[in-house]
């Protein structure tokens, strides 16, 4: 290789070959083509990591958005700003290249495929709080929302009660109890506890917990007693006034058991409701009999409210459960109402009570 440095001073020379083969320091100039490959890095990275919040929010909002029927208190629900909701929202939608959600000035409603998704991110949204309330569970520190619901007579007997306490108790958690005489969808109603008294579960994913069992039996106040007699037998029952649950399997059947002998009687009533307090109501204003488990009468009967009519015989038992879906780790909320639920239970001898006859009691 030949390098021409002209002149003939041989210190120029040697200094010029020297530079030429020893290592070259780079100019500044030359360090920021590197520089600026870092720097654009670490501003996508930045990027992905923001991207990737949004996308949480996004589904956050949306899930919330869905349970709740209204922008606004998802946004509130969130500690946003209605218009950031908005934005958030309408990101969702233009990522997915779907419309999700539809809005006019009076209501909000979810389109088939808002409904598709929602019952795909709101697992995502319940599994990533489960994770959380899990660390929370170390400390029994239950944090969030427990959304529990039972029918109108047990939540107003045996819930409404005892949430003072239970709140007291975990202030972090926020009660909502939904109240309705019918087997409600736990995993498609978010639902994270369900007090009933159903046989079974058609769904795998829902774990059951027995609390108490109670017995059915039939009722009425002294007053009508006392206008109409008290039946001595099955066969008397169709003399009498009845008032009847239709929510009940076979309403217009009761299947009595005695030792070993079964009799099966049929009944028509002079009232019928899908709810046991508009039943109590009435039975407690003289208008019959009724029949209704043992957690609703039991207070008045031990007042003398009501009296129990051919108690020697037994109906169909029901088991009071408590149903909640199937997770790995119990998030804290779930876990401390359910042993809260099993500890009042327990102290106030509920199994004994329920399944007692009065004549003794």
């Amino acid at each position: 290789m030949e390098v021409n440095i002209g002149g003939g001073d041989i210190f120029k020379k040697a200094a010029a070959a020297n530079d030429f083969f020893a290592p070259r320091k780079k100019a500044p100039e030359a360090l920021a083509p590197a520089v600026t490959i870092r720097a654009r890095t670490e501003a996508s990275a930045w990027r992905r990591k923001t991207n990737d919040l949004d996308r949480w929010t996004e589904i956050e909002l949306f899930v919330q958005v869905a349970e709740m029927g209204s922008l606004s208190r998802a946004a509130e629900a969130l500690d946003l700003s209605n218009a950031a909701a908005s934005r958030h929202l309408s990101a969702l939608e233009e990522r997915l290249g779907a419309r999700l959600v539809e809005r006019n000035t009076r209501r909000l409603y979810l389109t088939d495929t808002g409904r598709e998704f929602f019952s795909r991110a709101k697992t995502i949204v319940a599994d990533l709080k489960d994770a959380e309330s899990a660390v929370n569970a170390t400390a029994l520190n239950p944090t969030g929302t427990l959304r529990i619901t039972a029918s109108l007579s047990f939540a107003m007997h045996h819930v409404a009660p005892l949430l003072r306490e239970y709140t007291e108790r975990y202030p972090n958690v926020q009660v909502h109890v939904e109240a309705a005489n019918r087997y409600m969808d736990i995993i498609d109603n978010n639902i994270d506890v369900a007090i009933r008294t159903r046989e079974f579960e058609p769904d795998s994913n829902i774990t059951i917990r027995r609390v108490a069992e109670t017995r059915r039996l039939m009722a009425a106040s002294p007053g009508y007693l006392a206008a109409h007699g008290v039946p001595k037998s099955l066969d008397e029952l169709q003399q009498h006034k009845l008032l009847i649950y239709t929510f009940a399997n076979n309403p217009n059947e009761l299947r009595f058991s005695r030792g070993g002998e079964v009799r099966v009687v049929q009944v028509s009533g002079l009232l019928e409701s899908n709810d046991g307090q508009i039943l109590r109501a009435a039975a407690l204003d003289g208008m019959g009999i009724l029949v209704q488990p043992t957690y609703i009468l039991y207070e008045d009967i031990v007042a003398g409210r009501l009296v129990p009519v051919l108690d020697d015989w037994d109906l169909p038992r029901l088991n009071i459960n408590l149903a909640y879906p199937s997770r790995k780790h119990l998030s804290a909320k779930v876990r401390t109402f359910i042993d809260f639920m099993v500890e009042h239970f327990d102290r106030m001898d509920y199994q004994r009570k329920w399944t007692s006859r009065f004549d003794g009691a």
